[in-house]
């Protein structure tokens, strides 16, 4: 099969989600494909599988982790994504590498640092308490210099601040001046969002 002909198969497998349990002992090996958009395909369809059916790949989380590692951007953040996504179906199995996720909010490549602020919002839809020692790590990111980014950062104060808002309060007069002087008019509006959200729950 070529590569071509294995990643539209990989397409075509991502919209039958009926099969995706019994098909992770296919796309598990295609991590050790010589294609990085085949390893790319892969891990992220393996994030969507242990979202879904996070038992299944308890024993596959042991081989998407060492691409956090990877020299490759592409790879990283699709490895990050996907300690997102397996994170939100169950914490315990990404639990020994998430304090290592959070070096990706520094990491060089924007896409990756805008992956490391999806997994963590994804993780902690469902696993928030963690995320309390950390929130300076996401007021950085409000000031990133690329726009997805910045764009994207306060997505993750929205999502904690409907479950822990006492760990966004801190943060609310930034929020409010960025909401207000930002450039970028889908910053100011999730800016607010995250506002709104905290404000929601009781003190």
């Amino acid at each position: 099969m070529t590569e071509s002909e294995l990643y539209k198969e990989l397409g075509i497998l991502t919209k039958h989600r009926e099969l995706w349990e019994e098909n992770i002992p296919y796309v598990l090996p295609l991590l050790h494909s010589e294609s990085v958009r085949i390893r790319a395909k892969a891990l992220w369809l393996l994030g969507e599988m242990g979202l879904a059916f996070p038992s299944a790949l308890k024993d596959g989380v042991s081989e998407v982790a060492p691409f956090l590692s990877c020299a490759e951007p592409l790879l990283r953040e699709r490895a990050v994504n996907a300690l997102g996504r397996i994170g939100r179906g169950d914490f315990t199995l990404i639990e020994p590498y998430w304090i290592d996720l959070f070096r990706f909010a520094r990491d060089k490549e924007a896409n990756v640092r805008l992956s490391f602020i999806w997994a963590s919002e994804n993780i902690a839809t469902h696993t928030p308490d963690p995320y309390g020692p950390f929130m300076p790590v996401f007021a950085e990111l409000l000031h990133d210099t690329d726009d997805k980014v910045r764009m994207e950062a306060p997505e993750i104060f929205r999502v904690l601040g409907k479950r822990r808002p006492e760990f966004v309060r801190p943060y609310i007069e930034q929020l409010r001046t960025i909401s207000e002087t930002d450039g970028n008019r889908v910053v100011r509006i999730h800016c607010l969002g995250a506002i709104r959200a905290t404000a929601s729950k009781p003190a």
